[in-house]
């Protein structure tokens, strides 16, 4: 008992006291608990330990009877950090602009260098703000370019940064040049030589998506940014799902400005996101909301956002610190081996077509199916009416299916759950494809 005590203080520490681990978890329980350290377990083998991941899923408070495919939108939280958010709210009811402004506003600097320890960069380079969209629209918004500068891009980014960009074109008469990337795709070389063929002395800026909502496909940033650099071009990633699940340090992919939302994969409060300007960068792009010194090089210019949740954004520690129990290398693992379960056992079935790679380097845990004879929507609205599974349909440029993304509070059991319904829906739409060409 005295070295099992010992485990546990140890545990607790390393999460920085965040974490309340179940008193009744079992001897080989404690020997699954979390840390840093990966230890003599591979990422793989850890991937598949049950124990340890029942105690995750343990921590989460998700519907027992509504199975949620859907956390490529947005993911839910653990009870700890969904404790910590209404301690903190409750805190600030008590005397709101003493308990926000005096005490809660005080925690930022420490919540920047976790999120930087995390991200892997200097804590001068983190803004603290609301999502993804709000990051990058920053960045967008504030950068100095005049009509007849090229921004290269894709048909497959996301709409809202898309839209941004449209913005900035029609008040600003920049040229914005488009690619169709062909997805899904396992050669790194073809997707970033389209990007390059793009390249013209006039290309300023280059977007690219770290990993592609719709159908979980993996862009080989760190190849397009070393070649745009070399023709003097900036590079912008949008790493809204991309944080906290992929194993990478922020200034490994080589971009300029990186944006990502904290209530994705981090399973932080929802209304949470981080912001990244290599710090050299940072004098160059213009404040979006009011601050004294709106083309300064204090990363801080980008946090004037008013009143805003302060216990929403002091619960993201709590969030890092129980990310940090599982480990990054761990997630990754897990969501993958939980991507590649039900896919495996889906993709020779009569009709289904999976369109997202089997290859970790090339998904994460986002992935596209879809069913021969089917739209999106009717896949989508027969998996949550007739059996529960909420999922997304896809309907976006040559994207049509429906996309799974399971977490790691799911277990293999759940989807099968997804397998058996998947086949009930292939094998009756086979049925009636036989009968109607009969």
């Amino acid at each position: 008992m005295s070295t099992r005590r010992n485990f546990f203080r140890q545990t607790a520490a390393a999460a920085t006291g965040a974490l309340t681990l179940p008193s009744f978890l079992p001897e080989t329980f404690a020997k699954s608990i979390p840390s840093t350290d990966m230890g003599l377990k591979s990422a793989a083998e850890w991937a598949q330990d049950e124990d340890f991941w029942s105690w995750v899923k343990s921590e989460y408070t998700v519907s027992p009877n509504l199975l949620n495919l859907n956390n490529g939108g947005v993911c839910p939280q653990p009870k700890v950090v969904q404790d910590a958010h209404i301690r903190f709210y409750q805190y600030c009811n008590e005397a709101p602009s003493y308990y926000m402004w005096r005490i809660l506003d005080q925690g930022r600097e420490s919540l920047r260098e976790k999120l930087a320890d995390l991200a892997g960069c200097s804590a001068e380079e983190i803004a603290i703000n609301r999502n993804a969209t709000e990051g990058l629209n920053t960045v967008i918004f504030g950068l100095n370019l005049k009509a007849g500068d090229e921004v290269v891009l894709t048909k497959q980014d996301y709409p809202n940064m898309l839209n941004a960009w449209k913005q900035r074109e029609k008040r600003d008469g920049i040229k914005l040049v488009f690619l169709d990337l062909d997805l899904p795709s396992e050669n790194d070389d073809a997707i970033a030589q389209q990007y390059i063929k793009a390249f013209t002395p006039k290309t300023k800026v280059v977007h690219v998506t770290h990993l592609v909502n719709w159908v979980g496909q993996v862009l080989p940033v760190r190849k397009i940014a070393d070649e745009a650099h070399k023709r003097g071009i900036e590079v912008i990633a949008d790493g809204a799902h991309s944080f906290a699940l992929f194993d990478f340090k922020i200034p490994d992919l080589g971009a300029d400005y990186y944006a990502t939302s904290l209530h994705k994969w981090l399973s932080a409060p929802f209304g949470s996101g981080m912001l990244y300007i290599r710090q050299p960068k940072i004098k160059n792009v213009w404040a979006l909301l009011s601050n004294n010194e709106p083309d300064g090089p204090d990363i801080r210019k980008f946090e004037s956002l008013g009143t805003r949740s302060f216990a929403s954004e002091m619960a993201i520690g709590t969030a890092i610190d129980f990310h940090n129990s599982i480990g990054t290398a761990r997630k990754f693992a897990r969501a993958h081996y939980l991507k590649n379960y039900w896919m495996e056992r889906v993709k020779d079935l009569p009709g289904v077509k999976i369109h997202t790679s089997l290859k970790p380097e090339f998904a994460g845990a986002v992935a596209l199916f879809s069913i021969d004879g089917l739209k999106s929507s009717e896949v989508d609205g027969q998996l949550l009416n007739k059996y529960k599974i909420h999922t997304t349909a896809v309907e976006w440029e040559h994207f049509h299916g429906v996309r799974v993304t399971p977490h790691v509070y799911h277990t293999p059991k759940d989807l099968d759950r997804l397998v058996t319904a998947i086949t009930a829906i292939s094998e009756k739409q086979a049925v009636a494809s036989k009968q109607k060409k009969s």
